[in-house]
């Protein structure tokens, strides 16, 4: 792709877009264009089709999707499978429209089945039922990344639908109610560590940072204290979701962004798949590190980087969720791309950004 190339990053303000922006502008590529939702609402199909026709993109990114944790997911139901599959129908359709060279989808490895052999490899898709808690968030991934491989098969597009497992990085969402669990995590005992030291100071000016459903830093003590026990933050301890013994892999946010630029410059549709298979599907590609480690052991990995005293605690009337979410990347590896960054130096790095180091 020339350096000249005009590339739409949609979600460019969010965790994967931020990191996919920076790293094409590292590459040498300025020309990027991007909208914020105040400024496009890919909902809307009208305004999606008069932006292409203002801009008329030669790629496009797609890195923009209502997300959220285990709680979002199974509270918001029909917010996650309407808005995922609007966004990309205005987006890919769009893109198809415009005669854009090349897409890159950005789905998640929630697609698989509950019940998935581990590793999961890509040829696991529908083969058997989803997560009840997220399964209408992966039906719309699933649609996507469908949609993706049924234009390349009947106008011969080139689009490509990559899976990251569970993301991390800068620019990561901690609101307590919406988040992933590894920011979820983080606040959850950074906010404990300030209680147990006594700090108030500090839970205040990360509550005025981001506030927990409209209590901010000015708020009366005992409204904080209140809003932070909802959410399992104690004097002495932390209530997180489940048992902690699902397994997960975790990879850096700015490593998936390396991994979506990397094959959006040297991945083709034809690649994805074996010259001469009579049925072409599960084009997509897994993107993760192949390892894992269970959610307790996560929890302890951010309790010792933080540097807090008290007592990890489960509730175990709380979803799991799936119990293992492993990734088979041997497709990826062998087109070209590893990870570098290691969980422990990752929640280093996530640490000291959470608290502005």
């Amino acid at each position: 792709m020339e350096k000249n190339a005009k590339i739409y990053v949609a979600g460019h303000r969010g965790l994967v877009g931020s990191a996919i922006w920076n790293n094409l502008l590292q590459r040498g590529y300025t020309n990027l264009v991007g909208r914020t939702h105040k400024e496009l609402d890919l909902l809307d199909g009208v305004a999606v089709k008069n932006f292409f026709d203002q801009e008329k993109p030669d790629a496009v990114i797609l890195a923009a999707a209502h997300v959220g944790g285990i709680m979002a997911n199974s509270i918001y139901r029909a917010d996650f499978i309407y808005n995922n599959l609007q966004i990309q129908q205005n987006v890919i359709g769009e893109s198809f429209r415009h005669g854009v060279k090349k897409l890159l989808f950005l789905g998640s490895t929630c697609i698989y089945p509950r019940d998935a052999e581990q590793p999961m490899k890509e040829e696991v898709l529908l083969t058997s039922p989803l997560e009840y808690t997220n399964e209408p968030y992966a039906i719309a991934k699933i649609a996507g990344l469908k949609m993706c491989e049924s234009f390349n098969l009947q106008y011969g597009t080139n689009y490509i639908a990559v899976m990251p497992t569970n993301l991390y990085g800068p620019n990561d969402n901690f609101d307590l109610e919406r988040s992933h669990v590894l920011p979820a995590m983080i606040r959850k005992i950074h906010l404990a560590k300030c209680l147990y030291n006594g700090d108030m100071s500090a839970v205040r000016a990360d509550l005025d940072k981001r506030p927990v459903e409209g209590i901010d830093g000015k708020a009366e003590e005992k409204d904080i204290l209140g809003i932070l026990a909802k959410y399992g933050i104690h004097n002495g301890h932390v209530m997180l979701w489940g048992t902690g013994k699902p397994m997960r892999e975790f990879l850096w946010s700015e490593e998936m962004a390396d991994a979506s630029v990397h094959v959006l410059l040297n991945v083709d549709f034809k690649d994805t798949y074996k010259e001469g298979d009579k049925d072409i599907r599960n084009c997509h590609i897994n993107v993760g590190t192949g390892k894992e480690l269970s959610i307790y052991d996560v929890a302890m990995l951010i309790k010792k980087e933080i540097g807090f005293d008290g007592e990890i605690r489960w509730d175990a009337s709380k979803p799991d969720g799936t119990m293992r979410k492993l990734t088979d990347v041997t497709k990826l590896h062998n087109l070209g791309w590893h990870h570098k960054v290691e969980i422990d130096e990752g929640v280093h790095r996530m640490y000291k950004w959470y608290v502005g180091e």
